[in-house]
């Protein structure tokens, strides 16, 4: 850090944000503030349920709870420096904004890892059911999420390290509500060109290969669904697997808008997107697996009921 900083007059970074005007800020601090809360209230809850429940421990919410705790890690890195800025200074140190950076990469891949994880798991209970407790074990799981979790910040780290390499000697302002690649490169006043070709290579690459299996795993499973003689069997079938898919959705589609565009067509209509893959996704998730699974909502009722039980007087 020290090395660019005394290369670089730049030394902070201006975070636009949202919106400049004053009479947005408050309203927009209490709306991110009530969003943050419910993020990490709604995933704590699915968290303490599945660690809770014996009927929950099975590969499946063994993934979902290291996806509620990434996410709850994902939402932290991002809401309380917008917080921050809703109501002082927009301002972030350089080495603050790296940090940033660094981290949301590292977890929002993490996610994307965790997603295409999770759709394997339902591949392997829906195509091949007889083969899944001895594919799926405990071992099998733990090794699943440490790669999940050491891949992406590796793949931070590289794209972290080229952005050290930048030199920022013109304008400090980046026109967005947190610190990203796309912004960040476009104030600098040397060459981005090696980061913007790591970017649609090595950066496309472990973005859109978690989507692929991801892909691979939902037609393999319906074709499977498909050669079930029972309308009942399907829907048994399929109803495992909607929350994810909608999880799928909101995250990649997002993501995709925002990622697989070349640097130049970068504008401000991205934050948008932007939103919903870092902030609305890790918020409506809880939401989104509770309301479709019987033995989640079965489970957070009884931590609930616990919960009551305990506070409740002698």
């Amino acid at each position: 850090m020290a090395r660019v900083n005394q290369t670089s007059p730049v030394s902070e970074f201006i975070l636009v944000g949202l919106s400049s005007r004053p009479e947005d800020q408050k309203p927009l601090f209490i709306l991110f503030l009530t969003m943050y809360l419910v993020t990490i209230t709604g995933n704590l809850l699915i968290i303490l349920a599945i660690r809770s429940d014996p009927q929950l421990q099975t590969p499946m919410y063994f993934f979902l709870s290291f996806l509620s705790f990434t996410d709850i890690c994902f939402t932290t890195t991002i809401v309380p420096r917008m917080l921050v800025n809703f109501l002082s200074e927009k301002t972030i140190s350089y080495a603050g904004c790296l940090t940033q950076i660094y981290f949301i990469y590292a977890l929002g891949n993490t996610d994307s890892c965790l997603l295409a994880v999770m759709a394997f798991d339902r591949y392997m209970a829906i195509c091949d059911p007889f083969h899944y407790v001895t594919t799926m074990n405990h071992r099998c799981c733990v090794l699943l999420v440490a790669f999940s979790c050491s891949l992406p910040h590796l793949h931070s780290l590289l794209h972290t390290l080229l952005l050290n390499r930048l030199i920022f000697c013109d304008s400090n302002v980046i026109h967005h509500f947190l610190c990203d690649l796309s912004p960040l490169m476009k104030l600098s006043c040397s060459p981005t060109f090696v980061n913007e070709i790591v970017i649609m290579s090595e950066g496309s690459v472990v973005l859109v290969t978690p989507f692929l299996c991801i892909t691979f795993s939902y037609l393999r499973i319906l074709i499977a669904v498909l050669k079930i003689p029972s309308a009942a069997g399907k829907h048994k079938a399929f109803s495992t697997c909607g929350s994810h898919l909608t999880v799928v959705t909101l995250f990649y589609g997002s993501i995709f808008y925002v990622y697989l565009q070349p640097l130049s067509t970068y504008t401000a209509k991205d934050h948008k997107a932007t939103l919903v893959y870092t902030v609305l996704t890790s918020m409506l998730n809880p939401f989104i697996y509770s309301l479709r699974n019987k033995d989640l909502k079965q489970g957070l009722r009884k931590l609930m009921g616990r919960r009551k039980s305990q506070a409740a007087p002698s």
